[in-house]
């Protein structure tokens, strides 16, 4: 960030001079008559360099995810329902966070504050940190006069989807593991394992079973080829990691998650209910429908279904209801649309909205609870049959040998 050189008068009229870090030379005078300061000469010294120590924070941390998301909107909302000015309320949050990425974003934030920009536009300025649903949100908030109450709503929209996303990834974690364990096994095992029991059965010249034969040539494979195979895991990860990037990958993606067997319909209903969430606080703030489903369709994180929702909004330009709308999606099920249809007629959208949250929220909740007990079976069945090919595939020839020897 440029640091300026200034000359200036004090409250009192005396002259005073200093260095100050600003965003622009508007944004320092900005700052400097917050301070009480009258500048008479604002001159740019230097533009900060690369600064070692922030760059290895940078690399130490990681970017702002939800929680710092949800502290910085718990504290927003509480400096602004104490009634203090929105400049100094960040000036005294960025005594607080320690996220260098927040830090950078906020000081940014500040700064266009100073030079004119209202929060909104500053906030759009960094949407790798606030998504279009928190910068409409709070877009609501300043041209209603109620931005306090947007920073609460926001806060506990991010506490729920915290809370989602914690329960299914602790439902996720240990088929995860053990899958994992698995893949372990079976490279050790194909690597280390088979070929000293190979070589015994080799020297004894004895016929070995199909079972035997099977695990031998796998090993040969993983032994002559494990150089290959890891490479082309390595190749396959980078490939996958730049196609997701793409917009063609994320909506490959979003589409095969909710196909998942087991998980795809959690991932599903999860997302439908982050939706509805999403929906009915964009209106109960006042967005205007279309605007709402815009909004709504980047805050699911899922551009297939973000796709559904703009369709949604197309059907609504044309003069369609949200009923008639949603049932063509085919995405909710018949007590949905019946909520939606009872809110349209009654004129309370927002709140049948917000009762189709709850219930994708418990049911997401009740499906992953029963979880582990679904899959618990499942990777139970697919261990004792990895078993039972390791123990016929290395102990039948064995007991074969033993038989002979003996006899």
């Amino acid at each position: 960030m440029p640091v300026y050189e200034y000359k200036g008068r004090g409250g009192g009229g005396e002259p005073v001079q200093g260095t100050i870090e600003a965003q622009s030379m508007d944004a320092a005078a900005g700052q400097l008559f917050n301070n009480r300061i009258t500048p008479v000469d604002i001159t740019e010294t230097r533009a900060s360099g690369i600064d070692v120590g922030e760059l290895l924070q940078r690399l130490n941390q990681p970017r702002p995810g939800l929680d710092d998301l949800i502290l910085f909107s718990r504290q927003m909302y509480s400096l602004m329902r104490a009634g203090i000015p929105i400049v100094r309320a960040l000036g005294g949050l960025l005594q607080s966070i320690r996220n260098i990425y927040m830090v950078n974003a906020l000081r940014d934030i500040r700064a266009q504050l100073e030079s004119g920009r209202d929060l909104s536009s500053s906030l759009a300025r960094h949407r790798d940190i606030f998504d279009p649903l928190y910068i409409s949100m709070i877009r609501v908030g300043e041209n209603s006069g109620n931005l306090d109450e947007s920073f609460l709503r926001m806060n506990q929209y991010l506490e729920l989807e915290k809370d989602t996303r914690e329960r299914v990834k602790s439902a996720l974690r240990y088929p995860a593991m053990v899958i994992l364990a698995m893949a372990i096994a079976m490279t050790i095992i194909n690597i280390w394992v088979i070929p000293a029991f190979a070589k015994v059965f080799e020297r004894a010249g004895a016929e070995l079973p199909i079972f035997t034969r099977i695990l031998i040539a796998t090993s040969n494979f993983f032994v002559a080829y494990w150089p290959w195979m890891l490479g082309a895991l390595i190749a396959v990860i980078i490939a996958a990691k730049y196609y997701l990037a793409t917009d063609q990958g994320r909506y490959v993606w979003g589409r095969a998650k909710i196909r998942m067997p087991l998980v795809g319909d959690i991932i599903m209903r999860a997302t439908l209910g982050r939706f509805a969430r999403a929906f009915a606080m964009s209106m109960k703030s006042g967005v205007p429908i279309i605007q709402a489903l815009t909004v709504s369709a980047d805050a699911v994180d899922n551009p297939w279904i973000g796709q559904h929702i703009r369709n949604m909004r197309s059907g609504i330009e044309r003069g369609d209801s949200v009923t008639r709308t949603a049932t063509s999606t085919k995405m909710f099920t018949h007590l949905v649309l019946q909520m939606l249809m009872v809110g349209e007629e009654t004129g309370r959208i927002d709140e049948m909205m917000d009762e189709v949250a709850g219930y994708y929220e418990r049911e997401v909740d009740y499906d992953v609870k029963n979880l582990s007990s679904i899959i618990e079976p499942v990777m139970i069945v697919l261990i004792g049959g990895l078993v039972l090919v390791l123990a016929l595939g290395v102990f039948l020839p064995m007991w074969d040998l033993a038989s002979v020897s003996l006899g």
